[in-house]
């Protein structure tokens, strides 16, 4: 048989028709509950600078973004012509509509580049700036709106600072879906306070969501985060894994997950310099996603296996 899950790769390629790469760009947004709309601090997880490209800085004009970022790209994927701009740092639609418009604009001006993938909150949509993309999706743009969910309980979300419901982001995402743009969210295993069971319960939450894919990975302990702090001070809040443990965990949570969803990413990969620790050594995601594919075949096991529509 094929893949044992839906893969993006798979996918993109379906869909283009060829090699496409996205190319991360910072566009100097904040988020609501860092400013004070929604709270201060930010999540308690997150340190932006862990997660961006060397080459992103918001004082960089975009289009510079977008060149250094396909330069960085060139070495590892030397096929990819065509090139989707990933606004990833921080809220992205966070701003007035006439300031949205300018930026992608800039982004889409850009020869190489033939759509968007915006990451942003559940409570940063509206249905003008929904209505924005959808008009680019009808000019045959592809977009996708990319939500920062990290967990179906209420109780993680308020824990980790992150200022909105569950149900803001599934309203959010019902909206996205009904007018026909790619809906993807992104969710973390091992927040305080959660335990396996409620970990694999979500996938059917997760599943009852009209997505189209979805990023999942496992906690990294940022240096200098909050986050950092209460694993220091409790860490009988937290699930941890080996890597062999979170390969069988997550292959119990793709078996229960709908097979329709694709699965854009199951870890995460910091550099080393920003992590408290490197529990699984230093293992490029290509060298775990190769484990997981074999111990999907040692299990015969695949997504959607145990998937009850």
């Amino acid at each position: 048989m094929g893949r044992r899950y839906n893969s993006a790769a798979g996918w993109y390629k379906q869909r283009f028709g060829e090699r496409v790469q996205k190319v991360t760009i910072n566009a100097g947004f904040t988020c609501p509950n860092r400013d004070g709309r929604a709270g201060t601090g930010g999540c308690t997880f997150c340190l932006n600078e862990a997660f961006n490209p060397s080459y992103c800085h918001p004082e960089k004009p975009i289009a510079q973004q977008i060149d250094e970022g396909i330069a960085f790209h060139a070495v590892r994927y030397r096929r990819a012509e065509k090139f989707i701009a990933y606004f990833q740092a921080y809220s992205n639609t966070y701003a007035p509509l006439a300031a949205l418009e300018e930026i992608y604009r800039q982004a889409l001006a850009h020869p190489k580049i033939i759509g968007l993938v915006v990451g942003t909150r559940p409570d940063c949509v509206d249905a003008e700036i929904l209505d924005y993309f959808t008009a680019l999706a009808a000019r045959g743009v592809f977009v996708q709106i990319e939500y920062g969910v990290e967990s179906c309980y209420d109780r993680t979300l308020q824990h980790v600072n992150r200022g909105h419901t569950f149900a803001q982001a599934q309203d959010a995402i019902a909206q996205t879906a009904a007018r026909g743009l790619s809906t993807a969210a992104h969710f973390i295993f091992g927040l305080p306070g959660e335990t396996r069971d409620e970990m694999l319960a979500s996938a059917a939450v997760i599943s009852r969501l009209p997505l189209s894919s979805a990023k999942f990975h496992q906690l990294q302990l940022i240096k200098g985060t909050v986050m950092e702090q209460e694993f220091a001070r409790y860490p009988e809040r937290f699930v941890t894994f080996t890597l062999p443990e979170y390969l069988d965990f997550f292959i119990d949570f793709l078996e229960r997950l709908s097979p329709a969803i694709i699965i854009e990413r199951f870890i995460g990969e910091t550099p080393p310099r920003f992590v408290s620790h490197t529990v699984w050594g230093l293992l490029r995601n290509v060298e775990i996603l190769r484990l997981l594919e074999r111990r999907l075949e040692e299990r015969d096991t695949w997504q959607g296996r145990l998937f009850a529509a």
